[in-house]
């Protein structure tokens, strides 16, 4: 089968593809899967880390906030998506995939489309329950909508071609050791706490964990690893440094730029704080960790906090609104967790009971039959 990804811009829309990639490759190993994304985007490091050959496009998202500014900004950035239609179908008539599939957000667009147009069979597949307006644009042009939610069906312009399917999740998120990875990090004797904010990092989230890292500076109560994102980083660094606080001095704080092995990572640690993001909540679903979620305010349909209260509802989270958190709360509500081992435990399993690790099955079968129909 010769497969043809598109999509990118976070990690979010680029996981779930490179696990559904991975299963492929299972079922035929001699299968032939390629990428498309934008120019400059977070995919042309994770799927080339993955050894997958990728074509970029010159693409930007759109900025939603009304100003002057973001206005040119996303007339520049439609006109961008437009013109890359015609490089798509370039793309598609070198490569002759016999199937493609996108994965939301504005880098899947001009293949998707240029698939359609073609009369390549196009899948998309959508993870949150809130559909993305890429997904909600195409959705009436592409074979079949694979969707994590039944939630997301009515927002689908045709909703017959829709299938309920789940979120992929990479095999080696879900087949980690603890054991193991605590071993890999030099993790002992103290609980590991893993905090980020999306792939892409969140500014002002990240101003509040210069605090939450300034407070745990003072004690050496656990392990801390905090992903700060390519735009966070730096500017961190610099902030903590200000503070007079010399990371090479805490052995237990890891501040990074973006967590590369979060299988082993998530395997090792006993608390999860983050976003909302489907693809995040479902892999701490598959290997059953208690979290702390702090939900962007800044979706469509505020449909991370509909994720985040879902895991809460279940008992296996705690929900902390953005609007309401500080560096000081952060930190408080996190050591409150930590000291309660029970209950922690008890989130762990009960977020254990909310795994589903069958969405890759699925999808092959759905992409096998469209090549016979």
């Amino acid at each position: 089968m010769k497969v043809l990804f598109a999509g990118g811009g976070t990690g979010g829309h680029i996981n779930p593809a490179l696990a559904l990639a991975e299963y492929i490759k299972t079922r035929e190993p001699y299968s032939d899967i390629r990428f498309a994304g934008a120019s400059g985007g977070m995919e042309e490091k994770l799927v080339r880390e993955e050894g997958y050959r990728l074509f970029t496009l010159p693409l930007h998202g759109i900025r939603r906030k009304p100003s002057l500014e973001n206005i040119r900004y996303d007339a520049v950035s439609v006109y961008e998506a437009m013109t890359a239609v015609g490089k798509a179908k370039a793309i598609i008539r070198e490569f002759k995939p016999d199937i493609i599939v996108g994965t939301g957000g504005y880098a899947c667009f001009p293949v998707v489309y240029a698939g359609t147009r073609l009369k390549i069979p196009t899948v998309l597949l959508e993870v949150n329950a809130m559909p993305g307006a890429v997904v909600r644009m195409l959705s009436g042009r592409v074979s079949k909508v694979l969707v994590s939610f039944s939630d997301t069906i009515p927002y689908l312009k045709n909703r017959e071609n829709a299938v309920l399917t789940g979120n992929p999740i990479r095999s080696k998120i879900v087949s980690a050791d603890k054991k193991s990875a605590e071993k890999k990090l030099g993790i002992a004797g103290k609980p590991l706490v893993v905090t980020y904010w999306g792939s892409l990092g969140a500014s002002g989230m990240n101003k509040k964990m210069i605090d939450f890292i300034r407070l745990e500076a003072e004690h050496y109560e656990f392990y801390h690893i905090h992903a700060a994102g390519a735009a966070g980083y730096k500017q961190m660094t610099e902030e903590i440094s200000k503070l007079g606080i010399d990371l090479n001095g805490h052995k237990n704080i890891d501040l990074r730029e973006y967590i590369h092995d979060m299988a082993d990572v998530l395997a090792a640690c006993d608390l999860v704080v983050c976003r909302a993001g489907a693809s995040a909540l479902a892999e701490i679903c598959a290997v059953g960790r208690a979290s702390l979620i702090v939900p962007s305010p800044y979706v469509a349909d505020n449909h991370q906090e509909k994720n985040a209260r879902a895991l809460e509802k279940a008992g296996a989270a705690t929900v902390l609104l953005e609007n309401e958190c500080t560096g000081e709360s952060l930190y408080s509500e996190v050591k409150k967790l930590l000291n309660d081992p029970g209950k922690l435990n008890q989130m762990a399993q009960n977020a254990l009971r909310l795994k589903k690790t069958d969405a890759c099955p699925k999808i092959y079968e759905v992409l096998k039959n469209l090549l016979v129909s």
